[in-house]
């Protein structure tokens, strides 16, 4: 069986080479993976100039198709995303607004393309928000044919009306750290199962 692979969609408002707590976070994550023997590459979305829209092609100079084919070469999805006033990033939106596309591309079986797909969530701030950015996320995703792992999020939230960044951090604490190597064991296993055995599809 072919080991799965991740790619992970940071959703920070900052352009490399700025550091970033959902850069960091999701690099984090990809680290655990690949104790699972994931193989997995970090995207940060504000690199590439996204167009709005629902469309999978947005015409002439738009670069949602790169970030596009990763997805649909990748077995897990994590989407990582900072909290601005209790919400995911309007990067993340677009993200989601973009893959939307999908729900109209379907394979040989009648399924969209992105079911057999695994999805997971990362999520970062110095407010609260994470448990409804999740969510949010989470139903998203599910909408357009990912399956969630069980216990497939990791988040770390600052204090109320604090001022420090998950990057300001000297390691991730012990809560944090226990989450993210959970959801890694779990999105691994997931993947796999998927691979050897997906959903039935319309035409079976």
């Amino acid at each position: 069986m072919t080991e799965p692979t991740a790619v992970a969609l940071v959703c920070t408002l900052k352009k490399s080479p700025a550091p970033s707590s959902s850069d960091l976070i999701a690099r984090q994550v990809l680290d655990e993976l690949a104790t699972h023997g994931v193989e997995g590459t970090t995207l940060r979305v504000v690199d590439f100039d996204i167009a709005p829209g629902v469309e999978a092609e947005a015409g002439p100079g738009d670069q949602w198709p790169t970030i596009r084919t990763a997805i649909l070469n990748a077995d897990i999805l994590l989407v990582s995303t900072p909290t601005w006033l209790g919400h995911m990033s309007s990067v993340t939106q677009r993200v989601l607004e973009r893959l939307d596309a999908e729900l109209s591309n379907t394979d040989d079986a009648g399924r969209p393309v992105l079911t057999d797909k695994v999805a997971t969530v990362a999520v970062v701030g110095n407010e609260d928000g994470a448990h409804k950015i999740c969510a949010d996320l989470f139903q998203a995703l599910d909408d357009l044919g990912f399956s969630i792992p069980a216990q497939g999020c990791t988040y770390w939230n600052d204090q109320a009306m604090g001022s420090t960044d998950y990057r300001d951090l000297d390691e991730p604490p012990e809560a944090v750290a226990a989450a993210t190597a959970t959801l890694a064991r779990n999105a691994a296993h997931l993947a796999r199962l998927l691979a050897d055995q997906g959903y039935p599809g319309e035409k079976e």
